[in-house]
């Protein structure tokens, strides 16, 4: 989408002058940004960890992330072991991003 054209944009810009860009590029992470669809959910019989569930069932790595696990991703592209790294999109996401389709039912309630 438009944030990772503007990376890449931003990062050829200013690959000359030492500056590094790079996004981060997260699937479904337990965090309570969440929280309106578990509301929706328990409302509808299932409980928290039945959603998360079945989220996780979504991502051919076979959970949901952690928050942690995108902070890791953002400190590594953040330090000098990314020193040859610009312009790039990581995907922080279970494997959706390498083309595996979610399951269909991995979402519904029923």
């Amino acid at each position: 989408g438009g944030v990772v054209m503007f990376t890449k944009a931003t990062a050829a810009e200013w690959a000359a002058l030492g500056v590094r860009i790079n996004c981060v590029c997260p699937g479904v992470i337990r965090t309570a940004i969440i929280d309106p669809v578990l509301e929706i959910a328990q409302s509808a019989g299932a409980t928290p960890e039945e959603v998360w569930a079945r989220m996780g069932k979504a991502h051919p790595i076979g959970r949901v992330g952690e928050g942690s696990e995108v902070a890791e991703a953002v400190a590594f592209l953040a330090s000098d072991k990314a020193s040859f790294i610009t312009g790039v999109a990581l995907p922080v996401d279970g494997g959706l991003a390498g083309g595996f389709a979610p399951q269909a039912s991995a979402f519904s309630l029923g």
